[in-house]
């Protein structure tokens, strides 16, 4: 198979595991789930938020979708480049 022959769903699964092929303390995610339908993009969460909780690493993610930020721990929403809010769930 070649990469031009992957799914979004796929190539989204193969950065993730680039990503934390290095053990990295942290992992910066840009909305990981922007092109991707509703139920990829929900597994593809489910497997960030895994390997994260398994490895010890921190997430931090960009979204646009309050789905999407409801799934973390902690949030902080901007406007106009200036943080307006931020939630706290641990």
């Amino acid at each position: 198979v070649y990469p031009s022959q992957l799914s979004g769903g796929q190539k989204q699964r193969v950065a993730i595991a680039r990503a934390i092929v290095t053990g990295p303390d942290l992992l910066l995610a840009d909305e990981p789930t922007g092109a991707l339908d509703k139920k990829t993009g929900t597994q593809i969460m489910e497997l960030l938020h895994s390997v994260v909780k398994e490895n010890g690493i921190m997430l931090l993610l960009v979204t646009h979708d309050p789905d999407i930020a409801d799934t973390c721990d902690t949030i902080f929403e901007m406007d106009g480049g200036r943080i307006t809010c931020a939630k706290n769930d641990t």
